[in-house]
């Protein structure tokens, strides 16, 4: 009996195993298109017929931004040629850098949303070339491999602007600071807050134009000392339209001058897609 019945558990998974390798590659490819990108790849590993299906142009032009092209030109400067749709998508997952190296942008590999990050170099900040007030501060712990470093001032403003074509939905703008000057000791992380003053006393406050008429404003105390954390600066919608890039300015500033701030560091500003903002930490 013990017997027998092995026999026949063998069998039915030995008919199972079979008829999902007997699946048609068309029919596959059908059903991995509504998995998400990393899903794909998982199941690519199964067999021969979702291997082939994995590969489907069709499956993965689902999943690179609608304006993909726009995109591809924006960051390239041209479309690559042979690359299977696949392969495009692997290529915009990694991180590409332009505008002279003070922007990179990526898509989220799970959801396909565009994430873009602009140095500090790449943006406007009062006082930037006065090295009584600021200085560019060498570190792996930014992109950048660089942030600015603000000793101390009376007019704190920071101004960007982005001319890119972000494909339509919602999207999250956040200004990535550190109370303090990151650095190492022997070899282990440490981070001078000597110098942090003045942002306790009043708040900075955040604000978003968009070339539509978009417009958000909100005020933030920075407290938090001796690590990274990312202030959120406001959102802003991406509308479907023939336009095919997508204007935005921001601000971050602290002009009370009653009062000196200092010991600040920013790396840079980050955009993303707000359904996808919960993944921030992993900067």
């Amino acid at each position: 009996m013990g017997a027998s019945h092995s026999g026949l558990h063998k069998d039915l998974s030995s008919s199972s195993s079979s008829c999902l390798g007997d699946l048609p590659e068309d029919c596959v490819a059908l059903i991995v298109e509504n998995l998400d990108p990393v899903e794909i790849c998982r199941l690519s590993k199964l067999n021969r017929a979702f291997r082939g299906a994995s590969w489907a142009d069709f499956v993965w032009e689902s999943k690179l931004p609608p304006n993909y092209e726009d995109f591809l030109e924006r960051i390239l400067g041209g479309f690559p040629e042979n690359l299977q749709k696949r392969d495009l998508y692997a290529c915009l997952c990694r991180v590409n850098s332009f505008d002279h190296g003070t922007k990179k942008v990526w898509i989220d590999k799970r959801s396909g949303g565009v994430c873009l990050s602009i140095s500090a170099k790449g943006l406007s900040i009062t006082g930037i070339d006065d090295r009584r007030y600021w200085s560019h501060i060498p570190t792996d712990e930014s992109r950048f491999a660089s942030v600015a470093y603000l000793q101390q001032t009376w007019w704190f403003e920071v101004d960007g602007e982005i001319d890119f074509p972000f494909p339509a939905g919602t999207y999250s703008i956040f200004f990535r600071l550190q109370l303090g000057q990151s650095g190492k000791w022997f070899g282990r992380r440490v981070c001078n807050t000597e110098q942090v003053h003045g942002w306790d006393i009043k708040p900075v406050r955040f604000q978003l134009w968009t070339e539509d008429g978009q417009y958000s404003s909100s005020q933030c105390m920075l407290t938090e000392r001796g690590r990274w954390k990312h202030y959120h600066g406001g959102d802003f919608v991406v509308r479907e339209s023939r336009s095919s890039s997508t204007k935005i300015k921001f601000s971050m500033t602290q002009i009370d001058c009653t009062h000196t701030k200092g010991g600040l560091s920013l790396d840079s500003v980050i955009v993303y897609p707000s359904s996808c903002k919960d993944r921030l930490n992993r900067f």
